[in-house]
């Protein structure tokens, strides 16, 4: 399905009852609403990320729910949209962190270095924020971090707000490496988002580890 380890290592998942009952929700929405990000970006993240190329999971709840927002990464937007206030915050803090300006709000650079910005719920109804969720999407990215919970590599796991840092309980392994704050959501990220210094732990954990750091910076 997506060309990548992660078709062998979600086989069983994919397979299940719950899953092909949600690939025929979500073609029926796709073909009678406007639904988010467009069919053929669904798995981006996974596409981006492979499986054993995963070094940091930034995990967001549901895609950004407005018109050309969306593309398959959690907190990305194309270019030419404009910049959703949880991204200018993120943006903040990294320039905050470690002195550094982006401009460009496709953080598909990102992903390609390692991080899978990975969302819970996959799919949204435009306008209707959550409007697909406990469909089963949860189910299936729930899988997704107990497989990488699974690996002996370190993984670097990014849980910003309540929703995201319910998901420690998937996350046994001591080798791995959790950062949590409140959300960069303009309603709580100045309650200690601000100055959490996630970007520069990232390198830190990974210089360390010899896993090679995360170029922040974006990419020509």
């Amino acid at each position: 399905m997506i060309n990548k380890a992660w078709d062998i290592i979600l086989q069983e998942e994919m397979q299940k009852d719950y899953f092909r009952n949600l690939g025929t929700f979500v073609k029926h929405e796709y073909a009678n609403k406007t639904i988010f990000p467009s069919y053929s970006h669904i798995f981006d993240a996974l596409r981006y990320t492979d499986y054993d190329h995963v070094k940091v999971v930034i995990l967001g709840q549901d895609p950004y729910h407005g018109a050309g927002e969306a593309h398959g990464l959690s907190f990305s937007v194309q270019e030419g949209v404009r910049r959703p206030p949880s991204l200018n915050n993120i943006f903040k803090e990294l320039n905050n962190d470690l002195g550094i300006v982006r401009t460009k709000n496709d953080l598909s650079d990102w992903a390609k270095q390692g991080i899978l910005l990975l969302n819970s719920i996959m799919t949204v109804e435009r306008d209707k924020p959550l409007s697909h969720k406990d469909k089963g999407w949860e189910i299936f990215t729930d899988m997704i971090i107990k497989k990488l919970n699974e690996r002996e590599k370190p993984v670097i796991f990014v849980l910003w707000g309540s929703y995201a840092r319910s998901k420690k309980v998937y996350i046994t392994n001591p080798q791995h490496y959790i950062i949590e704050s409140v959300h960069p959501s303009p309603l709580s990220a100045s309650r200690g988002f601000f100055g959490s210094k996630p970007f520069s732990k990232i390198n830190n954990f990974l210089r360390e580890h010899q896993l090679g750091e995360i170029d922040w910076k974006e990419q020509k």
